[in-house]
């Protein structure tokens, strides 16, 4: 069986997937559930000197996502601290303490959690073009502990720039990306607002933001010189693969755990380790990054007309259909399809959609 265990910053996480700081880990018997099902360490949710007032409703799932105007913790630090990381503490487990926000705000909590803790995340929600607070509290919570502290950023923010500025201000890793946004769904019956924050507007997660998460670890893999967490719409072990051929070290999970349960982390865990053993490798080494030398950085411009499986193919029809060019013709005798190269175009859209690699590029 190929070994899919990870060292994070000394941390030796059995599996690289883990809980991302969000309602999945909003207490103690939360992170218990998440153990049982098969996290590699624990995340907890964010806290800061106060607890937070979350608007209601707060959650709502979208075609294709999810929306919230979640905030940190609901719970008070001092119950946190009396009650709660005990239990975390119990799993076993690796605990990063999910911290926030502000310099000051860092440098009060994180003396008061740090003995149950083994990593820090900090939360810098949602920055604009000015890393400086960022940077301040990376330079806070490194003043206050000698255990290792990552730093999550936001997709809307310079990748590049801030990754290498969190570097240069001591931070130990990344994490990336936070939910998109601001965002806003109506309800069709009411026309009032799904989410009950101020103007309706939330965050957006789940499998929509994917494509531009893993876009932000390639960024930062590319960038830096300390590890990559990868988060943001990761609900399969697809996901979690190409995010680790991006380059990520490890990977965190929110929006599947809210909708599926806490079992999603064995079962991403154990597809990885399946897709490993499928195509011969022994280990996350050597998938991890593969992606940094594949992809180029000029466009291509020659024409490719995509393969055909004629084993493969079910006659399906989903590449007929989507074929604006009407490229793609259906050949009964064959109970295949075939390309004409006159009209195809290689837009490989049609590759996209084949669910049974019929096509390929």
């Amino acid at each position: 069986m190929a070994d899919i265990s990870v060292n994070l910053l000394g941390m030796l996480l059995k599996n690289p997937v883990m809980p991302a700081a969000g309602p999945p880990i909003r207490n103690g018997e939360a992170a218990h559930r998440a153990k049982e099902g098969g996290a590699g360490a624990i995340v907890t949710k964010t806290v800061s000197v106060e607890a937070a007032k979350v608007p209601k409703p707060n959650m709502a799932q979208v075609k294709g996502g999810f929306i919230n105007t979640e905030l940190w913790s609901e719970l008070p630090l001092e119950k946190w601290i009396e009650e709660e990381y005990p239990k975390v503490v119990e799993t076993g487990l690796p605990v990063i303490i999910g911290v926030g926000y502000t310099a000051e705000e860092i440098r009060e909590v994180i003396p008061k959690v740090e003995k149950f803790a083994d990593g820090f995340e900090l939360s810098t929600h949602y920055l604009g073009g000015d890393p400086t607070p960022m940077i301040n509290s990376i330079k806070a919570a490194k003043e206050s502990t000698d255990l290792p502290v990552m730093v999550k950023l936001s997709p809307q923010i310079d990748i590049p720039t801030f990754s290498k500025e969190a570097e240069k201000a001591g931070a130990d890793g990344i994490v990336l990306i936070n939910s998109f946004g601001p965002t806003l769904d109506i309800d069709l019956e009411t026309g009032r607002a799904l989410l009950g924050s101020k103007n309706g507007y939330g965050w957006l997660s789940g499998q929509a933001i994917f494509p531009l998460a893993l876009k932000s670890v390639f960024e930062a893999v590319k960038s830096v010189n300390i590890p990559v967490i990868g988060v943001g719409g990761i609900s399969t072990a697809k996901e979690a693969v190409k995010m680790i051929m991006a380059g990520a070290q490890a990977v965190q999970v929110c929006t599947a755990a809210i909708l599926t349960g806490p079992q999603i982390y064995g079962k991403i865990s154990k597809d990885i380790e399946n897709f490993l053993d499928s195509h011969g490798y022994k280990s996350l080494d050597e998938i991890r990054g593969i992606a940094q030398q594949n992809i180029i950085d000029q466009p291509r411009y020659e024409l490719v007309i995509p393969n055909v499986n004629d084993e493969k193919c079910t006659e399906c029809g989903l590449c007929l259909k989507s074929c604006v060019y009407d490229a793609i013709h259906l050949v009964k005798s064959l109970n295949s399809v075939r390309i004409d190269k006159d009209k195809c175009e290689g837009c490989g859209l049609c590759v996209s959609r084949c669910n049974f690699n019929a096509l390929t590029i």
